[in-house]
């Protein structure tokens, strides 16, 4: 399987506390796994490391086949990380919906037409095409993040990196975001205390420590999933990008 990520003996120092040592991972093209750990152990750090918004303190780094042994190597593939931050409100950079989706596009220099029909069928893609002309901070905290995940999302990533992405969401949105990502036709890594809601998305579960990443589970998307806070499912989903 092609590979989208790959860590090697990877560590990564907070003054001088190391937070972590020994991480080594593989994401395969397309698949999608989880990071779970109690706080503090370095999951955002994990993926700021990843997304290159970090200096790793050791071992390596490679995305899309490629070793990044400087910042300054990510600057071709930025385009092609998707980054959800755990606050969606960090994400809007316009006050309408829609011209916030469009804003990347816009600013990437394709013509206004074209970036509101991309716009328009990635929020329909989504299920939010209500939201086209409201302000995004009268928004609920579900409508903010899936708001957000379109604007991350209209860039077209290959790898798409979720912080949190349950946090502030009621089960509904939850089940909702969770079905979305779960049909993504994309590389996922997602970091979560939300075990419930990844088992909908992923098929592997590793725990971080200071020592590195332990398989927590192999989940088969196939089964019946049956959770007190989310009602049953079934798989496959249908991909939307």
């Amino acid at each position: 399987m092609s590979c989208s990520v790959e860590l090697t003996n990877l560590s990564f120092k907070r003054l001088d506390r190391e937070i972590f040592s020994g991480v080594n991972l593989r994401v395969g093209h397309k698949e999608k796994i989880a990071v779970i750990g109690p706080n503090g152990c370095g999951k955002t750090s994990l993926l700021e490391c990843v997304a290159g918004l970090e200096k790793i303190g050791g071992g390596e780094i490679r995305l899309f086949h490629k070793r990044m042994e400087s910042m300054e190597d990510y600057e071709p593939i930025r385009g092609e990380i998707g980054y959800l931050l755990q606050d969606a409100d960090n994400h809007f950079l316009c006050p309408i919906v829609e011209d916030d989706i469009a804003f990347s596009l816009l600013a990437a220099g394709i013509n206004r037409d074209e970036a509101r029909e991309r716009t328009f069928e990635m929020m329909r893609g989504l299920g939010i095409e209500s939201l086209r002309g409201k302000v995004v901070y009268h928004l609920s905290g579900g409508e903010k993040k899936l708001a957000a995940l379109a604007g991350v999302l209209i860039k077209e990533p290959r790898l798409l990196l979720l912080d949190e992405p349950t946090n502030a969401l009621d089960y509904t949105y939850q089940l909702q975001l969770a079905e979305i990502l779960a049909g993504l036709d994309k590389s996922v890594i997602i970091v979560s205390h939300n075990q419930e809601f990844i088992e909908r998305v992923v098929n592997k579960i590793y725990t971080l420590s200071s020592n590195g990443l332990i398989p927590a589970a192999d989940l088969r998307l196939e089964i019946l999933h049956s959770h007190d806070d989310l009602p049953p499912h079934t798989h496959p989903h249908q991909h939307l990008l």
